[in-house]
């Protein structure tokens, strides 16, 4: 299907895949532009991001030497650990050889080189040559790689059947009035109903996504509430550790979560929670970050409350009968380079009611 709605990039994904690999520096070689939005965030997350900054003469004679003299500098100025070059269209196009200007540059920086441009028609292609490379670095084992593969494969049928690459143009929605949803999800709490409230979220987006979880229990306790969050410690190191320290600080809140699932499992995950749906029972359900990742058949007579980060997500959520749809708008910047649970704008809301 061509999409005629913007998608990710496979270069902006491959950043972000090299950031949960623990890599200090990452190189783009292209022009300075590229990534621009997505580079800057990074960097507020820890992961230092340079560019080649190749113009117009460099698109005729190449860039090696630029890449060479980049890879110098962030070695000098940064004393990383790790690095990786991440390669552009521009690159692509000219031919650029990223592993033949790590070798000459003379470093000792144990570094990548991962050869992507945006032309592929879905982002995980990023993913994957990051994984690649760092599997042949012996960053990653085969093992892992081969899970990611699995995990990656999922996440992209979830979106083709439910999500954002479900139509070839979606309308973006910023969803219902938050404050409508939380009450109506308040008068059923507090009305006896059963329920469930599930963290189903991607990464780093769980920080903010949780916090609706924390809200929904401050108000209401008692309330006969299962909480399930996806925070099983598994997958890449910086995943690995925000699932442990989202999990800490949800107990430490008073939450008392069953976990299933892991931060890199949301969409795999769907089946899972859906099984855990049906054994509960429940009247409504608030599912958080990736709900359209359930099956619709385990929400059938379910009373659903979910809240996405994607504009063009709404629109999907209410035709599998969801129906209550919430919009946590800008949520991923805010979540980048935390380490701690982030209030959310259903939260907030939550709270400030009586």
């Amino acid at each position: 299907m061509k999409y005629m709605h913007p998608r990710p990039s496979s270069i902006v994904a491959a950043l972000y895949t090299a950031r949960d690999l623990n890599v200090d520096v990452a190189i783009l070689h292209g022009p300075s532009g590229c990534s621009f939005k997505h580079a800057r965030l990074l960097e507020e997350d820890g992961m230092r991001t340079l560019t080649t900054s190749l113009a117009d003469n460099e698109f005729i004679f190449g860039g090696q030497k630029p890449l060479e003299d980049v890879l110098r500098y962030a070695e000098e100025m940064f004393h990383p650990k790790r690095m990786a070059v991440i390669g552009t269209c521009v690159a692509m196009i000219i031919g650029e050889d990223l592993q033949s200007a790590i070798d000459g540059a003379g470093i000792t920086t144990p570094t990548i080189a991962v050869d992507i441009h945006a032309g592929y028609l879905e982002n995980i292609a990023g993913v994957l040559s990051t994984l690649e490379a760092a599997a042949e670095a012996g960053w990653i084992t085969q093992e892992e790689l081969a899970r990611q593969r699995q995990m990656m494969r999922a996440a992209n049928e979830v979106e083709r059947l439910r999500g954002a690459a479900s139509q070839s143009y979606i309308e973006a929605s910023r969803g219902d009035l938050k404050h409508v949803a939380a009450q109506e999800l308040l008068r059923l709490a507090r009305s006896g109903k059963k329920g469930v409230a599930i963290l189903n979220a991607k990464k780093e987006t769980a920080y903010m996504f949780v916090d609706a979880l924390i809200a929904f229990h401050d108000k209401c306790p008692d309330a006969d509430i299962t909480y399930i969050a996806n925070l099983e410690q598994r997958g890449l190191p910086k995943t690995r550790g925000d699932a442990e320290r989202i999990a800490t600080e949800l107990a430490e809140r008073g939450v008392n979560a069953e976990l299933i699932g892991a931060l890199d499992e949301y969409g795999a995950n769907g089946n899972r929670l859906g099984r855990r749906i049906r054994e509960i029972r429940p009247d409504f359900a608030l599912i958080t970050g990736v709900p359209h990742a359930i099956p619709p058949e385990y929400t059938k007579g379910v009373e659903c409350f979910s809240i996405t980060n994607g504009p063009r997500q709404v629109a999907p959520l209410r035709a599998i009968g969801h129906q209550h749809v919430m919009v946590e708008i800008d949520l991923h910047p805010k979540t980048l380079g935390v380490r701690s649970i982030v209030e959310s704008e259903f939260g907030a809301v939550l709270r400030s009611l009586p």
